[in-house]
């Protein structure tokens, strides 16, 4: 299983949108998606696990909006450092 861990895409040198990958499987696709709130999409691989989080506007979103989400998908919360690269961007 891969640790869960962040990842920010940027355009033009601005962050255009960030993905929180849980813990999964190496290779695990997702198969289907659920909004959770607005600027957060979750991906479930074939079996229904919650394998990411897409975050749609990373510079409006933060770490108590994420905890929200994992919070209603029965997740543990994510720490204010996890998330550190969003304040960064």
């Amino acid at each position: 299983m891969k640790d869960r861990y962040l990842e920010i895409t940027y355009r033009n040198g601005k962050p255009f949108a960030a993905y929180l990958y849980l813990n999964r499987k190496v290779g695990t696709k997702s198969s289907k998606t659920k909004k959770i709130s607005d600027g957060i999409v979750a991906d479930f691989d074939d079996k229904g696990n919650v394998i990411g989080l897409e975050i749609i506007s990373p510079l409006t979103t933060n770490t108590s909006d994420i905890n929200k989400a994992l919070k209603s998908l029965e997740l543990s919360p994510v720490s204010k450092i996890e998330l550190a690269p969003l304040k960064a961007a």
